[in-house]
């Protein structure tokens, strides 16, 4: 229409046409993804009501939410544990091909099924994956607990993972063979070269059993670590502990080490004999050993007694670890009742926190049998 093109308020632009997509050329980054899991199939969700064990913090939310539910007078929106079945059938559920155990023949699977391709957020409580051919091998020399072995199809075989699939055999674990997409997704992209070996959560004693259990033995010794962070280190502690006659081992909830599936290689299964504890307050837990008779014994570089010369180390003792870095925190060294240096002949500023303690647990050991 004549002068339309003067009109007030006229477009000057053109009209926004159909957004653009992709044309279908990314739906081949979803295949293999599967299907998202409902919320009564996720282990980490309330409305969890899966037959697997109920994780902690779980078994957290849905009390929680009874709790809420019942001060606003209605129903709470909360899983029924136990009224799904969740586990891998014989035939891999959720049209997974079910994996191959020894012989070609399907093996069922533990733990909660999880959509291919989406790797689940995993409980605190929840088994551990090790892997790598090395780790594996050296963690089934070393009689660490292991529930399942996973082995990549196709793997390359050598002579350990010749040994790793006979020593599992010869243990009576679960060897299961899965593709090496599903190994993938299981460890997080990790380079496990083909194996897995799945460790179940480490069941941690009791501090106050931990610490009545050291009164009753003739000679009470008792290593508490503060701050250790590697689990390595946490091992060779646990090792030393073994090897010198303490009773247990107790470290921190929060900020430090637990034990991992590296921390029980590391151990070379000495995890298994010496008790392990989690305290929520080191310095509390410190405290309560001296009130039980112990002397607190810390090790710092600066000490004011020098561990040749440690007399109370024949009665009833706790020797305090510091962290690799930093050593004793302060509270911590306050707590102490005394603080020992390790006499050294060079200029090296500190040890190793496991070596610091085997060389501290061998003079009290030679201590004590010198005088027994």
């Amino acid at each position: 229409m004549a002068g339309n093109s003067q009109r007030r308020g006229r477009r000057l632009t053109p009209k926004a046409g159909a957004p653009k997509g992709s044309g279908g050329k990314n739906k081949d980054s979803l295949t293999g993804r599967g299907r998202t899991l409902p919320a009564d199939e996720r282990p980490w969700h309330k409305a969890y009501s899966g037959t697997e064990k109920l994780p902690q913090r779980t078994a957290w939310k849905q009390d929680k939410e009874r709790r809420a539910a019942a001060e606003e007078g209605r129903a709470p929106k909360i899983g029924q544990p136990g009224s799904k079945d969740t586990t891998w059938g014989r035939g891999g559920g959720r049209g997974v091909p079910a994996a191959k155990g020894r012989g070609g023949k399907p093996a069922g699977r533990s733990g909660p099924r999880v959509a291919p391709g989406r790797k689940a957020n995993p409980a605190k409580d929840s088994p551990e994956l090790l892997v790598g051919r090395n780790p594996v091998l050296e963690s089934l020399r070393a009689q660490v607990p292991a529930t399942a072995l996973y082995t990549a199809q196709g793997i390359d075989i050598d002579d350990r993972v010749n040994e790793i699939i006979r020593t599992a055999a010869d243990r009576g674990i679960a060897i299961l063979e899965i593709s090496r997409a599903e190994l993938d997704r299981m460890t997080g992209g990790v380079l496990h070269q083909g194996v897995g070996l799945q460790v179940p959560p480490f069941a941690y004693e009791p501090f106050e059993d931990l610490m009545a259990a050291s009164l009753e033995q003739a000679a009470p010794l008792l290593v508490a670590l503060d701050g250790v962070t590697d689990p390595r280190n946490l091992g060779a502690v646990i090792r030393s502990a073994a090897a010198f006659g303490a009773q247990g081992v107790f470290v921190p909830e929060r900020r430090a080490a637990g034990i991992t599936a590296t921390a029980w290689r590391t151990s070379a299964g000495a995890a298994a004999r010496v008790p392990v504890a989690q305290v929520t307050n080191l310095t509390r837990s410190l405290k309560a050993c001296k009130d039980a008779g112990f002397m607190v014994v810390g090790l710092d570089a600066d000490g004011q007694t020098d561990l040749y010369d440690l007399e109370a180390a024949v009665g009833p003792l706790v020797v305090v670890v510091g962290s690799e870095g930093r050593g004793l925190s302060r509270l911590v060294g306050e707590t102490c009742d005394l603080t020992v240096s390790i006499p050294m002949v060079s200029d090296v500023e500190s040890l190793n926190a496991s070596v610091a303690a085997a060389v501290t647990l061998a003079e009290v050991a030679r201590r004590r049998a010198a005088e027994a």
